[in-house]
């Protein structure tokens, strides 16, 4: 791409940062809404971060009205004020989210280093105004979903992790971005047994997306963070192995891995190198010796 037509993308779009002040957003928000896929980004054909085109920002102050309006409908809340919002106690919408019906878009860790999980205050709402759930609300749960709680079920890492591979694959332009995607969830364990060439495990991990960042590499914090993005269901774990395996085959023949080049055969065999020479005694030339032998015997 020439410099021209990269100058032209620039000009047509605008920074994150940017796009972010002029839909009147937070940057948490507006990256929220990009995860969403609220707001459509474009990649920086100049080797920067992702950027928002001109129109696309048109569009949102066209559709969207307000920025109010925008910012509000990628509201996240945590258990206490989403509970408030579907009028239940606090531990019914912790065992309706540990059950999988209240799906998290975010997490972070507090100063405790606890799991502090958000929801999107629109899914809420609509998950209370929902006739067929209200018996969830009020009644008592079903046997099945009671047993399960309390045999410890919590499926709020798996809808994280299932709601972020969604994001990562649409922003992915090329199926080893997609491989990438879903290599991102599987530990180094499972990934060597798919992936066993190691040249393509070493460029599939190029495009392996990581973590979000919570504290330093290889602190607790850290180490609690990817114990909750990666796949731990025996099922969950099988068809990321699927989906990887078959979107691998796509980028082989979409573009094989690099490997280093194989050096070239020398045009004549290397010399042969003399033996070092004793130290202290001199070398006798071969041709002399077999000389005084020829004399001796003559």
């Amino acid at each position: 791409m020439t410099g021209n037509t990269v100058a032209a993308q620039r000009n047509a779009s605008c920074s994150a940062s940017r796009a972010a002040r002029e839909l009147g957003l937070k940057r948490s928000e507006f990256d929220l809404a990009v995860h969403l896929g609220r707001i459509r980004t474009v990649p920086d054909e100049g080797g920067g971060g992702r950027r928002v085109a001109r129109a696309e920002i048109e569009r949102l102050l066209g559709v969207s009205g307000p920025p109010d309006e925008l910012r509000e409908s990628v509201r996240a809340v945590g258990t206490v004020e989403g509970a408030a919002l579907m009028g239940v106690p606090a531990p019914r919408f912790t065992r309706l989210a540990r059950s999988g019906l209240l799906v998290p878009v975010k997490f972070y860790l507090n100063r405790y280093r606890a799991v502090v999980w958000l929801y999107l205050a629109d899914e809420l709402r609509q998950f209370a105004a929902d006739e067929n759930h209200a018996r969830l609300l009020t009644g008592r749960a079903p046997a099945p979903m009671r047993a399960q709680l309390a045999a410890g079920l919590d499926l709020r890492p798996r809808n994280w992790r299932g709601r972020h591979l969604g994001f990562l694959l649409r922003q992915a332009g090329d199926p080893w971005q997609r491989a990438g995607a879903l290599a991102a969830f599987l530990d180094p364990t499972h990934l060597a047994e798919i992936v066993e060439d190691p040249y393509e495990r070493s460029h599939l991990n190029r495009f392996r997306p990581g973590p979000p960042a919570h504290g330093a590499p290889g602190s607790p914090a850290a180490h609690l963070v990817e114990k909750i993005t990666t796949a731990d269901d025996p099922d969950e774990i099988d068809w990321l192995r699927s989906d990887l395996a078959r979107t691998l085959d796509e980028a082989r023949v979409h573009q094989p891995a690099p490997r280093p080049a194989t050096p070239a055969h020398p045009s004549h065999p290397p010399r042969p190198t003399r033996a070092p020479e004793t130290p202290g005694r001199p070398q006798r030339s071969p041709r002399g010796l077999l000389s005084r032998l020829c004399r001796r015997g003559s």
